[in-house]
């Protein structure tokens, strides 16, 4: 059972915070708080090992407050539960971050901050080659993989240090991921609207490579609202229907050729798609290999 495992791996593991919750793509489960991608992973890998679990890890997202045009106020704390109706605004959580890190550094976290919506509220110099460099930034731009980055691009010297510092108002949009045209919940996302239409081509993108192909073909599309904003298609696996139609009249291999189409166009009308547990946080943190042909 996984809130028995989950409490006896806190009992070892003081940073791991969790709470029911429901999807409707995955059913029953967990809403955890890690330390990070690296903290996820452990955690996961202890309870498939220790436990013997098989385990589905989603994004990781924020809550948002949601005003819509009529004042009705919605808390929003999973991407299948934001507001298709008309939204008078969107706030999401902020935080002020103190980077510090050696100065040869100070250019590429500049970079890096901006590119998360982040605004400059100083900078000073600790000696001759520290600085300290302070950022208000949106929660939801740094709970993902932030410090990954920042890591990444300052060789391991960078340390990030952040506290809460209320909420602001932000230009938001819920991004779709749709399986032959059903909506896969657990690959939505509160994004911002700048950087909509890059999520949308990246997660399909994604996903062809990680969905195994089928007997039917299987497009994969993002969408906002009823607005579709990329696209990917799975190719079908095909069968040599004239491989033992030796000569003979072109009408019949035409017969056989139709009579396969018909049978892929039932398939893409009644079959599902079934998404691996692995494509999961593989989709989700990067971790995207090449597909085998089957």
């Amino acid at each position: 059972d996984l809130r028995e495992a989950l409490d006896k791996l806190k009992l070892s593991d003081a940073a791991l915070v969790y709470e029911p919750e429901t999807s409707v793509a995955l059913g029953f489960g967990f809403r955890c708080g890690f330390l990070g991608l690296l903290h996820l992973e452990i955690v996961s890998e202890r309870l498939e090992r220790e436990f013997g679990l098989e385990l589905i890890a989603t994004a990781p997202s924020v809550v948002y407050d949601v005003e819509l045009d009529d004042g009705t106020e919605i808390q929003v704390t999973n991407p299948s539960e934001f507001p298709a109706g008309k939204i008078a605004k969107v706030l999401e959580p902020v935080v002020n971050a103190a980077v510090l890190a050696p100065k040869d550094y100070v250019g590429v976290i500049m970079e890096l901050c901006q590119s998360r919506r982040g605004t400059l509220q100083g900078m000073e110099y600790l000696g001759e080659d520290r600085v300290e460099i302070r950022y208000t930034m949106p929660l939801g731009e740094i709970v993902f993989d932030f410090f990954d980055h920042l890591k990444s691009k300052t060789a391991g010297y960078a340390s990030l240090d952040y506290e809460p510092a209320g909420v602001a108002e932000g230009d938001l949009v819920k991004v779709d991921i749709l399986l032959q045209g059903d909506r896969v919940d657990a690959f939505s996302a509160i994004v911002h609207k700048d950087k909509a239409y890059a999520y949308g081509v990246l997660m399909t993108q994604r996903l062809r490579e990680l969905i195994p192909r089928q007997q039917f073909e299987v497009p994969i599309q993002a969408a906002i609202g009823a607005r579709v904003i990329a696209r990917e298609n799975i190719r079908a696996m095909r069968k040599d229907v004239l491989a033992k139609c030796y000569g003979g009249d072109i009408t019949r291999k035409r017969k056989l050729l139709e009579k396969q189409k018909e049978g892929k166009k039932r398939m893409k009308m009644v079959g599902r798609v079934e998404v691996p547990q692995e494509a999961f946080i593989a989709a989700l943190s990067g971790d995207v290999e090449k597909k085998k042909d089957k």
